[in-house]
């Protein structure tokens, strides 16, 4: 499951604002993002590795906008 999948998912099931702000990746995402980032620093990941990170990149950037949103009406403040 990618990452964009997740977080559709997740956002789909009506998530309250609480749990927007604690959502995380599942640890099988994590690890293998931290692979590719491993991989990229060693200059080892293929093309298809690279867009894998760079959609993870995208897709964790839009969560990263969702949850501050949400920060932001629960008066939560970074």
């Amino acid at each position: 499951m990618t990452a964009y999948d997740q977080i559709l998912d997740f956002l789909t099931s009506a998530p309250s604002l609480q749990d927007i702000v604690a959502f995380e990746l599942s640890p099988e995402t994590k690890e293998r993002v931290a692979y590719l980032d491993l991989a990229k620093l060693q200059g080892l990941l293929t093309a298809d590795e690279e867009a894998e990170l760079d959609e993870f990149n995208r897709a964790m950037h839009f969560m990263e906008m969702i949850q501050a949103r949400a920060r932001r009406r629960l008066g939560i403040w970074d």
